[in-house]
């Protein structure tokens, strides 16, 4: 039988002709192959939640979908109760005050919201601006929707906001957007309010657009709590923000998210879902309702297990002998961002990641899939019990020290 890979397409998709080579896909599917083969394998690179979604909210989910009322069509812009249940979150977690008919829209998790709202308002000639590395739909969304991507590259050493002037100045035409995402994945770098003050105030300088993928909101540790770019005064008037529930409820199947901001921003967004789908299913819709304004120690006791199985990670990892490898503890996310260990720097992240998958059994993801300033890294996701974690420090350990030995 032919390899798909191999069959030449009958047409030419000029849209997919201009998307990159998905380089996550590559270990992703060398991992399923090795388990296909009977190998034990401790997958860390998808980021795919294994919490169990509240039974408190499955059993909404239960309740509301045998009520025949649920099983028509629902609304693209999201049920009343839910837009409502929405503004009370940013209300209680970030005393940001919201109109629920205009400032706010449930969404089929973040990464469709995003997507949808970039393919709405960009297009051929539109420049948008966008950090390096970053969550792939920030960048492949512009992309998809026919835009002229600009990355700018985020690191530790240099102040990102005179990067992104840089890039403004350098840049014609002008940038009509700019994408980010703070706690940020891959790299787990989070900022403070003042971060988002200067955004806002360089986003109203140069005329831009500013999108905010919020995803890991609720997901930090050691006395660090996310900011949110709307609790700037201002902010409204050139921001939209997305917000997912996959991570801080463990709904990441059932595809929850809302976007909050701007009204016209807002109002371009419900545009075009009303043209390409009906919404979440309205049980689902009623089931977030619950997870939004029910008990909340769900959402602690998720963020322990995360903290905890951080801590499984980096602690064995960092523990002193021929194994060791330090890495320094993320303040937010469920990933962890760690730098290519000496003396294996030389092969980069995607060759690492293959001999880590080979001779550890331990699936990570290599920095470049997320752009070329993440070469040199791995991301690992805490998708793992702390007890297979353990499993693949060890697995690691051993890999490493004869790595250095040999």
């Amino acid at each position: 039988m032919n390899d798909p890979s191999d069959i030449q397409p009958r047409h030419d998709f000029n849209k997919l002709n201009r998307l990159p080579p998905y380089i996550l896909a590559e270990v992703t599917g060398l991992a399923q192959a090795a388990r296909r083969a009977g190998e034990d394998i401790i997958d860390l690179g998808m980021g795919n939640p294994d919490l169990a979604t509240p039974d408190h909210v499955v059993e909404k989910i239960v309740e509301a979908a045998r009520d025949p009322r649920n099983h028509r069509y629902s609304s693209s812009q999201g049920i009343p109760n839910l837009r409502a249940a929405i503004t009370e979150w940013y209300a209680r977690r970030h005393a940001v005050v919201l109109d629920p008919d205009r400032e706010a829209i449930a969404v089929i998790g973040a990464k469709e919201g995003l997507s949808h709202f970039v393919l709405m308002t960009i297009g051929p000639g539109d420049v948008v601006l966008v950090p390096d590395p970053a969550y792939p739909i920030h960048q492949y969304s512009v992309i998809i929707a026919g835009g002229d991507l600009r990355t700018v590259p985020i690191t530790g050493d240099v102040d990102f906001i005179e990067s992104l002037e840089q890039a403004v100045s350098r840049t014609w035409p002008k940038p009509k957007m700019l994408i980010l995402s703070f706690p940020a994945n891959p790299t787990t770098d989070v900022v403070d309010l003042s971060f988002f003050e200067r955004i806002v105030d360089f986003a109203r300088e140069h005329d831009l657009m500013v999108l905010h993928d919020f995803a890991y909101a609720e997901i930090s540790f050691d006395g660090y709590k996310p900011p949110s770019i709307l609790e700037v005064p201002g902010a409204k008037d050139i921001a939209i923000e997305f917000v997912s529930l996959s991570k801080s409820h463990s709904m990441a199947g059932w595809r929850v998210g809302f976007a909050c901001g701007n009204p016209d921003m807002i109002h371009a967004l419900r545009r075009i879902k009303s043209y390409l789908d009906y919404g979440m299913p309205q049980a689902i819709q009623i089931a977030a309702i619950t997870a939004l304004r029910g008990p909340q120690d769900c959402v602690d006791q998720n963020v322990t297990e995360y903290r905890n199985r951080r801590d499984a990670l980096i602690d064995g990892l960092g523990q002193p002998g021929p194994g060791c490898w330090k890495i320094e503890k993320p303040l937010a996310t469920m990933f962890v961002w760690a730098p290519v260990p000496e003396p294996l720097q030389s092969l980069g992240s995607l060759e690492f990641s293959k001999r880590l998958l080979g001779e550890a059994k331990v699936a990570v993801s290599p920095g470049v899939g997320f752009g070329e300033s993440g070469e040199g890294f791995v991301r690992f996701a805490l998708v793992e019990n702390r007890h297979r974690i353990r499993q693949a420090v060890r697995g690691i350990r051993r890999f490493l020290r004869d790595a250095r030995e040999s």
